[in-house]
């Protein structure tokens, strides 16, 4: 397996990648290991990604998103079909979980020291060439909201980062987290609002965001 993935943009499915997607899983299931590591290298950034955003620091989400590809693959052959993405985001998710469970007080990196890290590349991809301005502007918005995202309770920052980093649908969700469909309605829109009422009650991030608006 390999190591340390850097978050990215997950592709739009398409009809071939999907049946690329079913021959790897088949294969894996098979037992095949070089597949399973296909399917690490075409999964790994998200879960990371989702795992940072719940845990907070790049050390234990790199662990958690190893223990999982371990849990996945020692599964693998209990997996039914369906949606192989919600299936592994379900175990990450589910270690995440775990490990906010086990954290007493022990210190964590933030997001903001992951970034800075030398071996660690920005966990947001850079958009089209935007000016120096806009791209100061922009990195001390996703600072800031990325500081909101912490603030929010664990189970509600579980399911606004599935359904708004990583486009997951609510039933996609419901399948990861296991809950009610209902329920997944419900902590996203309070997810929401809450993060809407901490960019209000920001200032800074107020006008950062008005002021990306207007440039656009």
């Amino acid at each position: 397996m390999t190591s340390s993935p850097t978050p990215s943009p997950e592709p739009a499915p398409s009809a071939a990648s999907d049946d690329i997607l079913d021959a790897l899983v088949e294969r894996a299931r098979a037992g095949e290991l070089q597949a399973f590591n296909a399917l690490v290298a075409r999964f790994q950034d998200g879960v990371y990604s989702l795992t940072l955003r719940m845990l907070g620091s790049s050390q234990a989400a790199e662990d958690c998103t190893q223990d999982a590809f371990i849990k996945a693959w020692q599964r693998i052959d209990t997996f039914r079909g369906g949606s192989f993405r919600s299936w592994v985001f379900t175990i990450a998710a589910n270690q995440a979980r775990d490990e906010l469970r086990k954290r007493v007080r022990r210190p964590t990196r933030s997001l903001d020291e992951a970034r800075d890290d030398p071996d660690r590349p920005d966990l947001d991809p850079p958009g089209d060439e935007p000016s120096p301005e806009d791209e100061a502007e922009r990195g001390e918005m996703r600072i800031a909201l990325e500081q909101a995202l912490m603030t929010l309770p664990d189970d509600w920052r579980e399911v606004v980062v599935m359904s708004d980093i990583h486009g997951m649908d609510y039933r996609e969700i419901a399948e990861a987290t296991g809950l009610a469909l209902g329920t997944v309605k419900s902590r996203l829109s309070r997810a929401r609002g809450r993060l809407r009422d901490v960019i209000l009650e920001s200032r800074e991030l107020s006008e950062a965001v008005e002021r990306l608006g207007v440039r656009r």
